[in-house]
């Protein structure tokens, strides 16, 4: 059977239809599965005991399962999520003040390789589909709910494991979900899409409008890009630059840019001048973070003086720049990190299991 959370309203509505209720059904269904976040058909009090019967004839209705939580010190917290064929997911909340940032994956993997980043490293498997992007937020707003966080999931960014425009389709209908009024309505405000910027797909922004663009770009270079992101340095930085700023974007909007600092790589003064040459004509802010090393990856943090002096000197030429403090650093909240130490425990225990039975 189909899990009915892979549907939009209008395909719900239109199933709603086909199974011989009228469409107002689907309304009430769909604020019982997306802003109640109700488990079962059955627990739709306000729906007729014929129609929630045919529907769990139907159809099913699957949430990722919770298969680990981390917490961190500062009170972000890692879901470690299981999908029905077994596949393993992250999702992060990142608190702030009254509210949580929700962290979305949208692939099982990541087919970029960029070097300094655990998923990247990890490999692709598969795409998600829209209903397990979107299910991502059910389970957090039940998870803050059931462990007496009153704070609610207010902000979500597309920054998980994965490359959104590379499963344009279902993150696309994922946004759809989440953004419908009779539902979570999650406003495009609220919502941050971060790509490496996929050559021939950047118009999805101005054309669909669902969400507001972060460009990965973390190199003030094409040589330190290619080193960095060799999957995304495909398109050269210019002419990436050229597009970003052919973007079409509302009143005082601009484009975000994502910079992490590697230590030795792209963190100087002088990769700074670089990087105020390379966005000196471009609308955009600039999100600074300093990175945060990954099991098995030879990079390191920036030291702190030098992030500093890297932020002052883009304030000095003009730029707003964000330094967005890293969370999560005890508890492996960096982009695939638990998935990446969740496998590797499995891996020791069945590599001990093998040993003890005299199979290895």
């Amino acid at each position: 059977m189909q899990n009915i959370l892979e549907l939009t309203y209008p395909e719900l509505e239109s199933a709603v239809q086909a199974m011989g209720h009228q469409g107002f059904r689907a309304r009430q269904l769909w604020k019982w599965l997306w802003r109640s976040g109700v488990r079962e058909f059955s627990a739709m009090s306000n729906i007729a005991k014929d129609f929630r019967e045919q529907l769990t004839r139907e159809w099913s209705l699957v949430w990722p399962e919770v298969h680990e939580v981390q917490t961190s010190s500062d009170g972000t917290i890692k879901l470690l999520l299981r999908l029905a064929d077994g596949a393993l997911v992250e999702t992060v909340l990142i608190p702030d003040k009254d509210r949580y940032t929700q962290c979305l994956s949208c692939q099982i993997g990541c087919p970029m390789g960029c070097t300094f980043c655990s998923t990247g490293l990890m490999g692709f498997t598969r795409n998600m589909t829209a209903g397990e992007i979107a299910a991502q937020v059910l389970v957090a707003r039940e998870y803050l709910r059931t462990h007496g966080l009153a704070q609610n999931v207010k902000n979500l960014v597309y920054m998980g494991m994965g490359e959104p425009l590379t499963n344009w389709d279902a993150v696309k209908r994922s946004l759809s979900i989440l953004s419908h009024s009779e539902g979570m309505e999650f406003s495009r405000r609220r919502i941050t899409l971060s790509t490496c910027a996929i050559k021939g797909k950047m118009d999805v922004f101005d054309a669909e409008g669902l969400a507001l663009p972060a460009i990965s770009l973390h190199a003030p270079t094409q040589e330190i890009r290619e080193s960095l992101m060799p999957g995304a340095a495909r398109w050269p930085i210019d002419e990436l630059i050229a597009a970003l700023q052919g973007m079409e974007l509302k009143a005082r909007e601009r484009v975000t840019i994502e910079y992490i600092l590697i230590k030795g790589v792209n963190d100087s003064l002088q990769h700074a001048r670089q990087l105020v040459r390379l966005l000196s004509h471009l609308k955009c802010k600039i999100n600074l973070i300093a990175y945060n090393p990954g099991p098995g990856i030879a990079y390191a943090a920036p030291e702190h003086e030098d992030v500093l002096a890297f932020e002052e000197l883009l304030r000095k030429k003009g730029f707003t720049v964000t330094l967005r403090k890293s969370k999560g650093q005890d508890i492996a909240a960096a982009c695939g990190q638990l998935k990446t130490e969740a496998l590797g425990r499995a891996n020791s225990t069945s590599s001990e299991e093998g040993r003890s039975n005299g199979t290895a």
